[in-house]
């Protein structure tokens, strides 16, 4: 994994294991979850509980500037995102969330979504995942 931490150019290293502690501390202080699998798909640090959706996170190489936290997009994590969080995040279709590397992260807003998603096979029932 640190490997492709590494591959990273620096400001972009910092913010996307920034995005990685916060993952980590968020499934940590959720007493649901028990585990956290960290691994690699499609290249992209990757992390999913027992109860939850798929996390990845990446630097978006095409417009260097920018990273990315993406979720599955057969899940109605984005869509929710978007009715509750609607001018606090840049979305990518219904599959992520934009920053730009200078971007201060709303951290309420954005602990909540990664919540949500830790979380989601115990809430994909409820209205707005029981936000």
């Amino acid at each position: 994994m640190l490997k492709v931490f590494n591959s990273y150019p620096d400001d972009a290293k910092e913010k996307l294991l920034f995005l990685r502690q916060l993952i980590l501390d968020t499934a940590k202080e959720n007493r649901n979850i028990d585990e956290l699998e960290e691994t690699l798909k499609w290249g992209q640090p990757s992390y999913i509980s027992p109860i939850g959706s798929a996390i990845r996170i990446d630097w978006i190489k095409k417009t260097p500037n920018q990273y990315a936290i993406y979720f599955n997009c057969k899940t109605k994590l984005v869509d929710t995102f978007k009715e509750l969080y609607p001018s606090q995040f840049v979305f990518s279709g219904n599959r992520a969330l934009i920053f730009d590397l200078d971007d201060e992260l709303p951290l309420k807003e954005l602990t909540h979504c990664i919540y949500l998603a830790l979380n989601y096979h115990k809430l994909k029932k409820l209205p707005l995942l029981g936000a």
